[in-house]
């Protein structure tokens, strides 16, 4: 079938296969181009088929020389549809670290349940003996409690004040002012249930009861705070309550974790074109500010970028992993750099409907957008008739 991309609002619901494959290996390569790194051996990503769970991935396969178990959910291609982006980029992956001698398994399903975590343990056992790093990367707007069976939906809104700014429509480049009415008190507790620390507790928990967790075994989860200009919508609204129990969260572990030598950080990262930040009013506009200014700069780094850093001038230099006051890892400096912000804020002042290509490197993040689902990626015939079923190899 010849695939093209179909939008609905921040979604698109078809996938390329080709272009997929083509932009993991391009990450695969930048890995590959860059010094190896005396990392992981064995590593779980939860949360790995897009995003910084893939880039974690890819850097501690194709960077450290680790094994790797992948979770996500399940897309295959069914009923003449093609398979979700996911699916085609985890697809490709597992290709590539098999054919490079290195061991790659994923298990499908929804993280939170008990019956993946019970899976992931038993395969990691069967299959690795132990993981030594654990990378959380989860984004969901929904998430049953496996203990009460309760389904909590997340909220992208404000606290106590109705919240107004510009946003764009970046399919169309109409800039417009948007109000967002506060969460109540039920859903900011129902957005910490799905997008705060619980899950990611649940998963050490049982990986330390099934002898699944090494003995001084790191674990990380990303997170983001960004500018004053995305604040009262992200840091300091629903999200950003929810970010805090991320970080207590990863304090809570630490303290459990350190009597092995073991440690959990919270990783926060710069805004990146993703499907859930192309979802949060006001930030698509911040970001194609944000790329104009950084790649002027020379200093703009996408999800593999971004990874690379963490792994190779973070978490595995020989040395004491650097934190901030709160014991958070940095690699957001660059975007909030104070010559970057400062440029940011001009142009996001004098940003209008017809100056938006001009102000803003708005094109840069509509073809980000699509590149998320394998569109828009160089050296893919578009026009060519493709297969949309991929098979994933070592698939549970």
């Amino acid at each position: 079938m010849i695939i093209k991309p179909r939008t609905r609002g921040f979604i698109c619901t078809t996938a390329h296969p080709t272009g997929c494959a083509l932009q993991v290996q391009e990450q695969i390569n930048y890995v590959k181009e860059h010094a190896p790194i005396q990392g992981p051996k064995n590593v779980l990503v939860i949360g790995a088929s897009a995003g910084y769970g893939l880039a974690s991935r890819i850097v501690a396969a194709f960077g450290a020389g680790a094994n790797t178990v992948g979770i996500y959910r399940q897309g295959e291609s069914k009923n003449g549809r093609t398979a979700s982006a996911g699916w085609y980029n985890s697809a490709a992956f597992e290709q590539a670290a098999q054919a490079a001698g290195l061991k790659s398994f994923s298990v499908t399903g929804d993280a939170f349940t008990d019956e993946t975590k019970q899976k992931a343990v038993e395969l990691i056992r069967k299959e690795l003996g132990q993981v030594d790093l654990v990378v959380y990367s989860v984004a969901s707007a929904r998430r049953t409690d496996p203990r009460t069976g309760e389904t909590f939906n997340s909220v992208l809104k404000p606290i106590g004040d109705t919240y107004t700014n510009k946003t764009v429509n970046f399919h169309t480049g109409e800039v417009s002012m948007v109000s967002i009415d506060p969460a109540s008190e039920q859903e900011i507790a129902d957005t910490v249930h799905v997008m705060g620390g619980d899950d990611w507790q649940m998963w050490i928990d049982a990986l330390k009861q099934g002898g699944a967790l090494a003995e001084g075994a790191v674990t990380v989860s990303y997170s983001y705070i960004g500018s004053q200009i995305t604040q009262a919508i992200y840091r300091e609204g629903s999200i950003g309550q929810a970010k805090d129990h991320l970080e207590a969260t990863a304090k809570k572990l630490s303290e459990q974790l350190s009597s092995s030598g073991g440690h959990a950080y919270v990783t926060v990262s710069k805004a990146l074109v993703t499907q859930s930040s192309s979802a949060i009013p006001v930030v698509p506009l911040y970001i194609s500010a944000l790329y104009k200014v950084m790649k002027e700069k020379g200093i703009h780094e996408g999800c593999i970028e971004q990874t690379y850093r963490l792994f190779s001038e973070r978490l595995y230099t020989g040395s004491e992993v650097p934190v901030d006051a709160e014991g958070r890892i940095r690699i957001d400096d660059w975007e909030l750099r104070e010559d970057v912000q400062e440029e940011v804020a001009k142009l996001w002042a004098a940003m209008t409907t017809e100056n938006i290509n001009e102000m803003s490197d708005l094109e840069g993040y509509r073809k980000e957008f699509f590149q998320l689902f394998g569109f828009e990626t160089e050296g893919v015939d578009y026009e060519a008739d493709v297969e949309p079923t991929v098979e994933a190899p070592n698939v549970y």
